[in-house]
């Protein structure tokens, strides 16, 4: 049976969105005065819908609505998206935000709309126009609420993944500084124009015969095609049966380029650009113009027409260095994009095995289990029955405060051998420590040391950080020390606890004594509640969690090592590359 078969989990509320979070509305403004009191020193974003961001003065945005705490955004027209900000900022009066009282977690709204984000999109109205939702999609669109340290506990595994996808934005940065050095520098025998080597065929409303829905190109060849998927049924009208290149010319999206197989049926956004010469190869046609900067000239609504796009210019090597040029290109691509192989392969597996732990981990039903206190039998008991054992901190931990020695005395701190931490020890060298930046004097200690495999957590100042300690020590007076008792040692895996002190790091955060100096209330802290399975359950956990920190962290293993060889097969396509130019010039 799988350990984790017989722990009760939490089983989480859902809710409407309006029932949960607090809405707050926009500022009226029009494009012309956006640009009128744009202002790049400015202390306020307004956003203005898809990627439109413009910084302003406060004092010159009009009928200001400012939303000065953190919030999730909803951009409603044009790209349908969500946007989690943080600073001060406003937005046009056609989109919503939403914020918090701190009962549940902003950043967690973003994270389950952001995931959701497709569903609003396929809701949207508006076909030959811009899309848009109406407010009630988000409204009334149902979430799960599980405990606020849940919440918490889901974006910091889902920040974590966030800063693994700044790795292959990275990669695809590095991609296109290649891809651009190929286009305009190598092999290049002159510049063309697009209108003298292509037909520019501007894209038609969906005819009527048009079914909305998933379709298939093997049974409806003429799919109706959108910006980069298929997203109507077969059309009988406005076919293109030649492989193609695809611009997006009106909107927030214009200039995106796209490249299409043959059959299909372009929307009235889109224009084609259909070869007329076989002296071009449209995959090199696709990675031209995706290194071009492709702007409208148009003051308002970006609207290109065909003329515009007609002008744009690329490089134009022989057909030989074009196919060369699509070979290295591609494979970079591959790498950057393509989800069966590369980074965002191995990222989408990390996002998976991150979204199942995340509803598998640490999420125990507190409120429904009975509590057991102060024997290890009855602990026992209870993981059997319940298959968990809810307990109070102070039941099984001795829980003692941290000290320095009088500065005063030299002896304290001369020929020190004993490891006292403080928080420049995580800082420095993480949270699982056998030694310390500064050592103490054994005649500085207070009776006897702290013992080793207890962990230390910031109850003032820095509040919220811990680590696990892997020797006997001593610590400054920031921190408190959780020594598991003797008699509890064979049924709580200490590494455990320590991936634990994550969630305990933000309820310290949240249950701070108010005064001169911000504290931990410690009677609190000692009744604090959490759970404990079975210690086979926790050897799993620890295991597990191991695993996720070694794929994050390990510089040997995991994605740092993937990145690595990606980096390698980069500098065996770069030499490639050089090698190609010398034997063209």
């Amino acid at each position: 049976m799988n350990c984790c078969s017989n722990i009760v989990r939490t089983v989480s509320s859902t809710k409407k969105v309006k029932e949960v979070y607090i809405r707050l509305k926009g500022t009226p403004i029009t494009a012309g005065k956006m640009k009128e009191i744009e202002n790049s020193d400015g202390e306020i974003k307004i956003f203005a819908g898809g990627k439109t961001v413009i910084n302003a003065r406060e004092k010159d945005i009009p009928k200001a609505n400012i939303t000065r705490v953190p919030a999730v955004l909803v951009q409603s027209r044009g790209i349908i998206d969500v946007v989690y900000y943080e600073k001060p900022f406003t937005f046009k009066n056609e989109m919503w935000a939403y914020t918090t009282d701190n009962k549940t977690s902003v950043k967690y709204l973003y994270y389950v709309l952001k995931n959701n984000i497709q569903q609003f999109r396929d809701a949207a109205s508006g076909r030959g126009s811009l899309p848009q939702i109406s407010l009630p999609v988000t409204e009334e669109f149902l979430i799960p609420v599980p405990p606020l340290e849940v919440q918490r506990e889901i974006v910091r595994i889902l920040d974590n993944f966030t800063e693994l996808t700044a790795e292959l934005t990275a990669r695809k940065q590095q991609y296109e500084y290649y891809r651009e050095c190929i286009l305009k520098n190598d092999c290049s025998v002159g510049e063309v124009k697009i209108g003298d080597v292509c037909d520019v065929m501007t894209g038609g409303e969906p005819p009527k015969d048009c079914i909305k829905g998933e379709i298939s190109d093997a049974d409806h060849p003429y799919a109706v095609w959108g910006n980069g998927k298929d997203i109507y049924g077969y059309s009988s009208s406005y076919r293109v049966d030649k492989d193609a290149v695809v611009i997006s010319s009106i909107g927030a999206n214009t200039g995106a380029v796209y490249f299409r197989k043959a059959y299909f049926t372009p929307i009235i956004r889109l224009k084609v650009l259909i070869p007329k010469t076989d002296r071009l190869n449209m995959r090199y046609l696709y990675h031209a113009l995706s290194a071009t900067k492709i702007e409208s000239k148009s003051s308002s609504v970006p609207n290109m027409n065909a003329g515009e796009i007609k002008r744009l210019s690329i490089p134009f090597p022989s057909i030989q260095a074009q196919e060369k040029i699509v070979e290295v290109l591609d494979n970079f691509d591959a790498i950057c994009s393509d989800l069966n192989i590369g980074l965002p392969a191995e990222i989408e597996a990390r996002k998976k095995q991150y979204e199942f732990y995340r509803d598998k981990l640490l999420t125990f039903d507190i409120a429904s289990t009975t509590i057991a206190r102060q024997t290890d039998g009855l602990i026992r008991l209870f993981q059997y029955v319940f298959g968990i054992a809810i307990v109070r901190l102070d039941s099984i931990f001795d829980i003692k405060g941290g000290y320095t020695p009088s500065k005063s005395n030299k002896a304290y701190w001369e020929n020190g051998t004993i490891p006292w931490f403080r928080m420049e020890d995580i800082r420095e060298n993480g949270r699982v420590l056998n030694n310390a930046i500064q050592k103490i004097n054994k005649s500085a200690v207070k009776k006897e040391t702290f013992e080793e495999n207890s962990i230390i957590i910031a109850t003032s100042a820095t509040i919220g950080e811990h680590a696990l300690i892997t020797v006997p020590f001593v610590c400054n007076q920031r921190f408190t020390c959780l020594t598991l008792k003797k008699t509890f040692r064979d049924i709580l895996d200490m590494k455990y606890m320590f991936y634990h002190c994550f969630i305990l790091d933000e309820w310290c955060k949240q249950n701070v004594n108010e005064g001169n100096f911000a504290s931990v209330d410690m009677k609190r802290l000692g009744a604090y509640l959490f759970a404990i399975p079975s210690i086979q359950e926790q050897q799993h956990i620890v295991s597990t969690l191991d695993r996720f920190d070694a794929l994050c962290n390990d510089i040997s293993s995991g994605l740092p090592a993937e990145i690595e060889a990606r980096q390698k097969q980069y500098e065996y396509y770069r030499d490639k590359l050089l090698t190609f130019r010398e034997k063209a010039v």
